[in-house]
C-alpha cells in the first residue's frame, strides 16, 4: 500500500512563502503525473468534486500551472527523496485551503486542467494554507 504524506502547511501574511513537501512510501511510486490540488473553505461539502488542480508534472516533465498560480507556484519533484514539492511565494488570502498531492494518473491527459483527484491511484491525506 503506497502513502503519500504532505507536510509544510501553515498560517502566513500576504505575501508570503511556504514550501509544501509530498513524501511517498514506496520508491519509484512518483510517476505517471504528479499533481497538486487545493480545496477552498466552502467547498467541503462539494467532495472531491470541490477539489480543484493546482500544478502537475507529466511523465516526459513538463509541467502546468493554473492560471490563478502561475508565476507564484513551482513545482518539482526529487525521484531520489520519492518527494514531490510545491513552491509557493506570493501567497494571497484566496490561496487559502487545504492542498492535497497525487501521483500516479490513469486514464485522462496529465495538465492542471484535465487532471481529476479520482484518477490518481495515490492520494495524499492534506496539509493547511492560511494566507491571512
Amino acid at each position: 500500500h503506497v502513502q503519500l504524506v504532505e507536510s509544510g502547511g501553515g498560517s502566513v501574511p500576504p505575501g508570503g512563502s511556504l514550501r509544501l513537501s509530498c513524501i511517498v512510501s514506496r520508491y519509484g511510486s512518483l510517476r505517471n503525473c504528479v499533481g497538486w490540488f487545493r480545496q477552498a473553505p466552502g467547498k467541503e461539502r462539494e467532495g472531491i468534486a470541490g477539489r480543484e488542480g493546482v500544478a502537475a508534472i507529466d511523465s516526459d516533465g513538463g509541467t502546468s500551472y493554473a492560471d490563478s498560480v502561475k508565476g507564484r507556484f513551482t513545482i518539482s519533484q526529487d525521484n531520489a527523496k520519492n518527494t514531490l514539492y510545491l513552491q509557493m511565494n506570493s501567497l494571497k488570502p484566496e490561496d487559502t485551503a487545504m492542498y492535497y498531492c497525487a501521483s500516479d494518473l490513469s486514464g485522462i491527459p496529465c495538465h492542471w486542467s484535465t487532471i481529476r483527484w479520482e484518477k490518481f491511484n495515490y492520494r495524499g491525506q492534506g496539509t493547511q494554507v492560511t494566507v491571512s
